[in-house]
Formats: structure tokens, sequence, C-alpha cells
């Protein structure tokens, strides 16, 4: 950007909505990518030039249409709680910070939560609660995390032994949009045209609004079982998934040592053991600790439901907040992303470990992936070199492990991603000019002027 882009921007937006002092624009150019030592090394000197801050739609149309006029990059960014750079700038231009478009605007009497971009999914949460609803799933950080944010780059979470991943059972119910053009349409995305904007890393579209349908509110216990090895943990795991009887918000467990790393547990978590974390319908803790203990296992901690939740839960540290915990002990870990078979895990896992031992330490965390219970696992690797990690990742390839690589920069690589992709279509209509999160779409080749047709709609 030159000065007189600058000096136009000023004349878009208020002087207090532009941010131009270098320590924040390059905090709010961050996200978590640091959990990637290669993404570590790789996005640390992108920041963006400047970042605006809009209080309105109306405003971010007047940013788009800035930012096309003078051919400027926008990335944008929710609140900074994902893991791949999503939200780094790789080629300068603004930031684009939704942080005050930040509104629960309504939960109607039918279940569905019509929110801004930047809403947080606790606050959804809580107000969902009031009416009787609550979210169908959520991720670790959810505490923090934008509700756009999270269907930009995330895939599901808490809640997802149930009601499967955010893309499944239209968990999202809309997905609101501007494109990036001369002047900024305003599209509205149902059933399956969300997908061209789903897990797209704000690569084709501004979102501006989201609906998200909600599940009926349960009061949720939290319990953690220790058991003498991982095996005799993930048995119980599993069967409690398969156990349609209990009605399920998290079914998690950790190899040791990971359950070392959380600090704030140390208090009764026991050494050696395997542990797993449970959250399930309140009504039901006592059979479920019955059964645990039946099973071998040892309860070492309850928490009955109580409306205000008080204090780090379970939840807290499964998923990819395990990778956190894991780092803050020992910043030479990192992670991976992968899809064990449901029948085959025991072998696949047993051969990495005779391969691998403690650098590749499992937790898993069951989902409902298209009716099937699947474990889901985000495993703590320790890196080594770029070329062990590759390595790791070709190994748990032929084993008939898939793998969302999180150390790549760009959607091809992510895990989510067919050559046939409507992301790569609707990006050809909706940023013309290839201005929405430059290089991290690099199937797309911007046409500069003349935008394709509408994409049709493509099913999941």
């Amino acid at each position: 950007m030159t000065s007189a882009d600058l000096s136009a921007l000023a004349r878009v937006l208020p002087p207090e909505q532009i941010v131009t002092n270098p320590s924040q624009v390059e905090s709010l150019s961050r996200d978590f990518y640091w959990y990637s030592p290669v993404l570590k090394r790789e996005l640390s000197s992108r920041v963006a030039e400047a970042v605006v801050q809009p209080h309105s739609e109306a405003q971010v149309r007047d940013v788009i249409r800035f930012a096309f006029e003078h051919r400027i990059p926008l990335t944008v960014r929710g609140a900074g709680t994902g893991n791949y750079g999503q939200c780094i700038p790789t080629q300068g231009g603004l930031v684009v910070d939704l942080a005050y478009l930040d509104k629960v605007l309504e939960v109607t009497p039918d279940g569905i939560a019509r929110c801004e971009p930047a809403a947080r999914l606790a606050m959804i949460e809580s107000t969902a609660r009031q009416s009787g609803w609550e979210l169908r799933c959520y991720p670790s950080t959810w505490v923090k995390a934008s509700v756009a944010g999270f269907c930009a780059g995330g895939s599901g979470g808490i809640g997802s032994i149930t009601w499967g991943s955010l893309r499944e059972n239209g968990t999202v119910h809309s997905l609101t949009l501007l494109t990036m053009e001369a002047e900024p349409r305003r599209i509205r995305l149902s059933g399956s045209e969300i997908f061209r904007v789903l897990h797209a890393w704000g690569t084709n579209g501004i979102i501006v609004e989201v609906e998200l349908r909600l599940a009926p509110r349960t009061c949720w216990a939290q319990l953690a079982v220790a058991h003498d090895t991982y095996a005799q943990s993930f048995d119980f795991i599993e069967a409690l998934a398969h156990n349609d009887s209990f009605q399920k918000r998290l079914v998690s467990n950790f190899e040791w040592p990971l359950p070392s790393h959380f600090a704030p547990l140390q208090k009764w978590v026991p050494a050696q053991k395997a542990l797993a974390f449970i959250e399930v319908a309140d009504s039901q803790l006592e059979r479920l600790a019955h059964v645990a203990t039946s099973t071998g296992g040892k309860v070492v901690f309850t928490a009955p439901w109580t409306e205000i939740r008080r204090g780090a839960q379970l939840s807290d540290y499964t998923w990819n907040h395990t990778t956190l915990w894991a780092l803050k002990a020992d910043p030479t870990l990192t992670y991976l992303q992968c899809g064990f078979s449901p029948t085959r895990f025991r072998e696949q896992l047993r051969q990495l470990k005779a391969r691998y031992g403690d650098d590749f330490l499992v937790h898993v965390e069951f989902v409902k992936s298209e009716g099937i219970y699947t474990p889901a696992t985000i495993p703590v690797v320790r890196y080594r070199s770029d070329e062990h990690l590759q390595e790791l990742i070709e190994v748990c390839l032929g084993l008939g492990i898939s793998v969302a690589n999180p150390h790549v920069n760009y959607l091809e690589g992510s895990g989510r991603w067919r050559p046939d992709d409507e992301k790569l279509v609707a990006k050809q209509s909706y940023d013309p000019r290839g201005l929405l999160n430059p290089g991290k779409m690099r199937g797309f080749a911007a046409t500069l002027e003349q935008a394709a047709p509408n994409p049709p709609a493509i099913a999941a």
C-alpha cells in the first residue's frame, strides 16, 4: 500500500477504526500458527500493512469497494484462534478485523441462532440456553472463538459425538457473505450451497451473518476415569461411544504422558495412567461411574452440573487444546490431524507405536460421522526435522490413516479439498481479482476483470 492508499482509506473509515501502529498490526496479523514449527518459520515475518475495524456491515462494504478499486488484498480476522495461519496476510494489504460485529441477533423458537460473524461461541451458547437450546458442537477454543471463524476454519469438536461434524446434519443452517467485487453482492447460502464457503479460510467471501441449528438444552456432568493401560482406556471409551443409552457431549481419552501436561489438573491426575474425559447427561453420571468402575477404571474426578460453569472444564483439555498444553510443557512437540479407521484403529496404532514410540502420542475424541462412531485423532508428535515430519505423514498414509496436514498454509493440503471443489468455482465468481486471503487457494488463477457466472449448488 502506498501513502496515497492510506490517505484514501482514511476517507472510508474514521481514523480510530484504522490501526497502523506496528505492534498492534503485527498482533492482529497472527493466530496460533506457531503450533507448527514449519508455519512458525514460514509465516512469522508476514504482517498486514494496516488493520481496519468496521463496526457495521455497511462499513465492510465500504472496505471491499475501496480494496477492489485499489487492488489491495484483504485478509479477514475473527478471533484469531485458528492454527494454520488462516488469518495471516501472506501478501500484505489489509486485515479486516470483524471483532465489533459480535451480536447474537436472535434465537428462534425452533432453535436457530442468527449471529453476526464475530459473535463468540460461548456467548451463543449462553444466549441459547436461556431459551432452552445449546450449541450442537463447538471447538475447545469456544470461549474466544468466533462463529464465522469456526465456519471458515473449523470442522467439529465437543458435541460431535452426537451431532457429527460442523458440515453434517444441517448444523450450519445458512451463511451470508459479501463478495469481493466493485459493488459487493450480499449472498445467502443454505443447504449444499454452504460448502462453497464452509472451511474456505475466508478466501472466497466475507461472512457477515451465520445461522446455526441448535440442540435441545441438556445439563452436562463431567467425569474423568483412569485405566492402567491405553488399550483398556480405549476399550472403555469405544464401548461408551457406541452405547446409545448414554447421552454424551464428549468422549475422549489420552495416552500417558499427555495427562502430565495438564498443569491445573495435577492434584488429581494419577501418574502413569491413561485418562478418559467424558461429558454425560447429569442424570446419568452415577450410572456411568458404575460402568467405568466395572471395566477396571478408577473414577478420579466428577463434577455434577451447575448452571454457572466455574473454572476450567474437562473439554478445555481436549481436541487441539491437548496440543496447546503439551507445547507449554515441551516446545519440541507439535501435532498432526489423522483419520484412523473405525475398525482398524488398534492395529494401526500398534504399528505406529512400534516405530515411533513416544514420538507419537495419541488422544482420541470420538465423533459420529455419517452415522458411524469414529476415533477422531490429533496426535501430539515430536518435531525433529521437516523430513522426519514428512516421513511420519507418509507412514500414516501407508497404514491407511488419512492426514489433514496442519503444517501447510493452503487449502488444498488441509484435508477439506477436492480437485473439483465448489470453493474454487465460488472464488472465480465471488473474488475475480483474487484479493481475498491471496495465496491460500493454490488452484485459483485470478481472472482480473471478468467474473465467472454464479456457480450452481453442488452437493457435499
